[in-house]
């Protein structure tokens, strides 16, 4: 069954101490989504002063000009998330992701233990029955620890001509330790699904896992605001194959969760303190199987404003902004059905991905094909502004 989403099981263990914004669906002769700020008081609907999240975090300064915005009284948390998720009722509000205009983009590659499992992928051919023959072999050359190795260095050429020579190079350790970051269009603007929401695992695939990233939310000057939680699902098998099916493998009908808020920065949070987030992951199947792990910021291999450079620079603009993941440390090995065939999601997997200072983004699976099909793209979102008054200023 579908979880129910409760201030308990959503936010920050510093509840309100944050400053907590996201969007929510709105009811009334013409519903839509707005913009809404979380307070000690209540949900507050922004949209009278920002159409979009997208244009809050354009302003020049986001976090002031949300405190001086008073918004207008939408109801409350309990009863904001209680109606959150597919038994939604069209006459209350509920959450959806918090980001609309925004680009979505991430970061691949970007910890030494997930960088190993990739190439373990590539070696595997994308055969989850392979993997665990070829994890020795690798690791017999490789080794476990490759965060020391600074991308790009001396030290990371030095140890790319070492494994070329051992033939045992990959297009996974180039973004790896090379000089160039991996960083993909996860998914469309405005098909991330929020907290509560089903999301969709290609029927096609029979390796997949999903993989706990923070996520950045970023200004179209580069400007990092604040960040959230996301679950970049993952097929292993069809990206082993061949890393051309990366599109296949990334985006698929409900394929990217992003949630429950961002926090934006303020005295309580910044991005020291995302530098140091550890995230925790946690599945739940209806077969019994119980799946935990976590990801620690701290071992990442890039530094987070690096990656943020990366992604916006003279060579490329996101006028509205983006959200950026930034990759995860977690690769799950762990046995689910049979001996050495590792772990792949079914229907019904509950997914829980966390962080004290971010809250918790709850999600269930199914196939991509079985999702609710996404159908509300930029063209409608205009027209719902427009039809709602929202952009007559």
């Amino acid at each position: 069954m579908p979880l129910t989403l409760t201030p308990t099981n959503t936010l920050p263990s510093d509840g309100f101490t944050g400053t907590l914004i996201g969007r929510a669906w709105i009811p009334g002769n013409i519903a839509g989504p707005s913009p809404i700020v979380l307070r000690a008081d209540g949900v507050f609907d922004l949209s009278q002063r920002f159409a979009t999240l997208s244009e809050l975090l354009e302003s020049d300064d986001p976090l002031q000009a949300l405190r001086s915005t008073p918004g207008s009284y939408l109801t409350s948390i309990q009863e904001l998330l209680a109606n959150t998720g597919p038994h939604a009722t069209p006459d209350k509000p509920y959450l959806l992701a918090p980001l609309d205009l925004q680009v979505i983009k991430a970061a691949g590659v970007t910890f030494a233990a997930s960088m190993i499992e990739r190439v373990i992928e590539e070696q595997a051919g994308g055969d989850a029955a392979k993997a665990e023959a070829v994890r020795d072999t690798v690791r017999a050359v490789i080794g476990d620890n490759l965060r020391a190795v600074k991308p790009g260095s001396d030290q990371a050429m030095a140890l790319k001509a070492l494994l070329i020579e051992q033939g045992m190079w990959s297009q996974y350790l180039e973004v790896g330790i090379g000089p160039d970051a991996e960083v993909f269009t996860k998914a469309p603007i405005l098909a991330a699904v929020g907290s509560a929401s089903l999301i969709g695992v290609h029927p096609g695939s029979q390796w997949n896992n999903p993989e706990p990233e923070v996520v950045l939310a970023v200004d179209s000057r580069g400007r990092i605001h604040g960040a959230t939680l996301g679950n970049d699902v993952n097929l292993r098998d069809f990206e082993g194959r061949s890393a051309l099916l990366l599109s296949k493998a990334k985006d698929n009908n409900a394929s990217c969760a992003i949630g429950p808020f961002i926090r934006l920065f303020d005295e309580s949070f910044d991005l020291d303190a995302v530098r140091q987030c550890v995230v925790d992951l946690k599945v739940q199947g209806e077969d019994g199987f119980v799946l935990a792990g976590a990801s620690s910021m701290d071992q990442i291999s890039r530094d987070p404003e690096d990656i943020v450079r990366q992604t916006l620079n003279a060579n490329h603009q996101y006028p509205d902004g983006f959200l950026l993941f930034l990759g995860t440390l977690f690769a799950p090995t762990a046995d689910r059905d049979n001996p050495g065939a590792g772990f792949t999601h079914k229907p019904g997997d509950q997914v829980s991905i966390s962080s004290p200072l971010l809250g918790t983004l709850h999600n269930q699976v199914t196939t991509s094909d079985q999702a609710t099909p996404w159908t509300f793209g930029v063209s409608a979102l205009m027209r719902n502004l427009a039809d709602r008054g929202l952009l007559q200023r």
